[in-house]
Parts: C-alpha cells; structure tokens; sequence
C-alpha cells in the first residue's frame, strides 16, 4: 500500500478554513457544477476553496474526483494520495483509493482498500457496494453476498443490494432468483447498462431470445464498442432462429479479422441453417484454426471518439506517421489521460514502434490495466526480447483478474511451452469452470497437457470431448 489507515483514535489535519461555511459552501459548489458537466467552474471553485483549507482531505478528494471526471487519471492518484496523506482514515478517500487500484492492479490487490475504507466507516454504503462488486470479480462469491446483504441493512432501499445478489444468483446459474433480484432492484428498467446487460444474459439463459435481443439492439446502439453486447445480442438472435437477419447484421464483422472465433462460430451456422454450406465453410475454418498471435488493426466504427478512428483510419491507410502525430497531438493535449495513453500506444504500435509503445502502454497502466491493454503489452514484450516480463504481466493479470478465461488460456500456453504440464491443466481446468469448454483449441491444449503428463484416462476423456465439438469437415459437400 501506498499509506496504512491511522489507529481509528487519530483524526486527520484539517487546513484553517476547513468546515467554515465558506469553505462548505465551495465543495457543495464545485460538486453541483461537476453533476452539470460544468468541470471549469468545479475547478475555479475548488481552487477558491483550496486557499481557505489547503490540506483538507475533502479538498483534495474533490479535486481527484474533478480530476477523473476530465479525463486526467495520472493526477487524480496524486490528488487522492494527497487526500490521504492529510487524512489517512478519510473512509471516501480509502474507497477512492480502492477503486483506482482496482483499475490498475486487479480486483485482489484492491480488497485490502476497500477493507481499509470499510474499517473506517463500516457502513457506508457506496464502500459496501464497491467491495461486494469487487469480491464478486475476485471469485469470492460468498464473501461478495455477505457484503451484498450488509448494504441491504445499512442501506435498505440502495438497489444495488439486490443487483449485486442478482449478479450472484446468475454466476451460480440459479437464473430464477437472479431475475426476480434483477426486477425488484428496478436498475434494469432504469436503463442502467450492466442491468441491461445482466437481464439479456438472463434471458437467453431462460429461453427468452428475443426479448434478449431487444435488449441488446438498445445497449448495443448505446455502447457500440462493446464486444460482449453484441456477441450476446448475435447469440439471441441464433437462439431467436432469425438467421437471415443474423447474417445480414454480423456477416460484415464476421469477415473482419478481429472477429471472435464466437462470432464466426454463430454466423456460419446461421449461414448454414439457411442452406449456404459454402458461405459457412470458410467462417468455420477460421473459427477453429489455432488462435491468431499477431495483433489485428480494429475496424472504423460508428459512434467512437474521432480521435479513436482517426488513428485507425490513418492505419488502415498505411499512414503510420499520420497516427503517430495525431497520437503525439492527443498526449500533449491531454498529457494525464490513461485513455489517451493506450490509444497512442496503440498508434505507435501500429508504426511500428514497439519500444514507444511499451512507454506508453506502462504509463496508462499506472491508472488503469483493462486486459485488452495487458494483452497488448504482453504481445509486445513477448515478441521484443522480454518474454519474462511478458509473463509477469500476464501471470499478474491472472492474479487480479480471475474470471478472466482468455487471460488464463494465454498463460497456460505459456506454461505449456515450458512443458509445466500441472500448471497448464489447472489453469484450463479453471478457465472451462468459467464456461470456456466449448473451445477447441482450449481442449487440444487440455489434451496435450494430459498426453503429456501421462494421465490416460483425463486424455481419453479430452479427447472425447474434443471429437465432440469439432466438426467433422469444414468443408461444402
């Protein structure tokens, strides 16, 4: 940790002005104008307030959520670490620190923050949240409940008490629960996107195709970047049996190379329900082939930030200094943002600069560490001379990420190129416990990895597993 929690005898310094009506009057100010996008006034107004109560932990808490709000990750762990110097039991600065170690290290690596934050005020209930969540990310589902219903008695009428026991009911695939959970908390109704998400999921658990999709059409146009949602709003309309409309939908991003082996899989047998056996072979070639290495330039998509597709564009033009100067543009405009740190090193990535983009990669990790941006990474140092830093990166991920099944594949093909046949079945073991055993590939290695430490019967059974779910010919007869 970067601070330890003072004794809970000790209270934190206060600044001179800090409680004066004045200095109240500022925050509560600067809180309204960041609730109204108005991020300058919140920070002219906490500037103000800065020079009445300069070392006032809800001073400095204030300015690292103002911080977030704008977009300037890497000085809103200075403010927050700031808040805490000055308030080392300050409950909502612990959470915030929580939440920001959450974001870079992993669910793990934050539990003994929001525990932190929780022993300094036991009953908040957006800490109570935050840990359930967090807890539930980390695979420890019982603890993620306890931490669930305490939020339902401290705070009985916080809906997230019942979404978060719905988010639990559903892992543990007692989907009836999980939707009556689901409706009571009203979150889905409210259009609250992982709501929507968790009820479309539900749904196609249930049976319920096309109320899944009409789900997923509205999310999907809301989040265009996001992969799960239209993988699953895909999945409902095969469920759906609408397989012309699937096709027509997702034929276009079946045919791009970032398309998921998933993916593939749903539209070649839609094509192949609609009697184009020919169209179908060739996606099915590529959803079984061994899984692609090399990273893939990600296609222009409606509704992403134009920087985004202005770099994609410039890469797809063949145009890699034109995306190194709009990368080098955004940095210096927003020199903070971890966002716009992964994107330019995506950018340099892309021009081919591999040791720029490690710098890059790095800084943004500081704040934030999605596994896209790990995987990145790995590639990079994996195929630049660093393979044990690659692994470290990788093993790290898996540590604070353990529902993360493609993040477990990776590494047990690490393992197994070492020949560490033990470490490779536990970590498939684990990723097919997280719904992964329909993968090919994740079977082939699974079976190797029994081969190889000469248990027969696992083998046996690997490999009846594998002939069930590979096809017999991926061609048109």
């Amino acid at each position: 940790m970067a601070c330890s929690p003072e004794p809970a005898h000790q209270t934190p310094r206060r600044g001179i002005g800090e409680g004066s009506p004045a200095f109240t009057q500022l925050l509560a100010d600067a809180d309204k104008a960041m609730s109204d996008g108005k991020l300058a006034d919140a920070g002219r107004l906490l500037d103000e307030a800065r020079g009445l109560a300069p070392e006032s932990p809800d001073l400095w808490l204030a300015i690292a959520r103002l911080r977030l709000r704008g977009g300037e990750h890497l000085t809103a762990l200075e403010a927050a670490d700031r808040a805490l110097a000055f308030g080392p039991n300050y409950a909502p600065a612990l959470r915030l620190r929580a939440l920001m170690v959450r974001d870079a290290h992993g669910a793990a690596d934050s539990l003994a923050w929001f525990q932190a934050a929780l022993e300094a005020d036991p009953d908040d209930p957006d800490t109570l949240a935050d840990y359930a969540a967090t807890l539930g990310d980390a695979g420890e589902a019982r603890a993620s409940l306890k931490a669930a219903r305490a939020l339902a008695r401290v705070a009985p009428d916080d809906s997230r008490a019942l979404y978060l026991q719905a988010v639990i009911a559903a892992r543990g695939r007692q989907f009836t629960i999980a939707r009556s959970l689901l409706a009571k908390s009203g979150m889905a109704a409210r259009g609250v996107p992982a709501a929507l998400l968790l009820d479309a999921a539900i749904g196609l658990e249930e049976g319920n195709a096309d109320s899944a999709a009409a789900i997923l059409e509205t999310l999907v146009a809301r989040q265009p970047a996001n992969a799960r949602a239209r993988e699953l709003l895909a999945r409902a309309m095969f469920d759906g049996g609408r397989d012309a409309e699937l096709v027509r939908r997702f034929g276009p991003e079946a045919s791009l190379p970032e398309a998921s082996p998933y993916l593939l899989m749903l539209v070649a047998r839609a094509h192949e329900r609609l009697g184009e056996r020919a169209a179908a072979a060739p996606l099915l070639a590529r959803a079984y082939a061994p899984a692609r290495t090399d990273p893939v330039l990600l296609a222009l998509r409606d509704n992403m930030p134009p920087p985004v597709n202005a770099i994609r564009r410039a890469l797809w033009n063949r145009n890699p200094a034109a995306a190194r100067a709009e990368a080098k543009a955004l940095r210096a405009r927003f020199p903070a943002s971890a966002d716009v740190a992964a994107l330019a090193g995506d950018a340099l990535l892309g021009a081919g600069d591999p040791r720029a983009a490690l710098t890059a990669y790095a800084l943004a990790s500081e704040a934030r560490r999605p596994w896209p941006l790990t995987r990145k990474a790995v590639w990079t140092f994996a195929r630049h001379g660093n393979p044990a830093a690659a692994e470290m990166l990788l093993a790290r991920q898996v540590a604070g990420e353990t529902g993360n099944a493609a993040a477990l594949i990776m590494l047990a093909e690490r393992q197994a190129a070492r020949g560490d046949w033990r470490r490779t079945a536990l970590l498939l073991d684990h990723a097919m416990g997280l719904g992964a055993g329909h993968d090919p590939a994740l079977l082939a290695l699974r079976l190797r990895a029994a081969r190889g430490a000469r248990k027969a019967a696992e083998a046996e059974r690997f490999a009846a597993l594998l002939a069930e779910v590979r096809p017999r010919s991926l061609t048109a007869r």
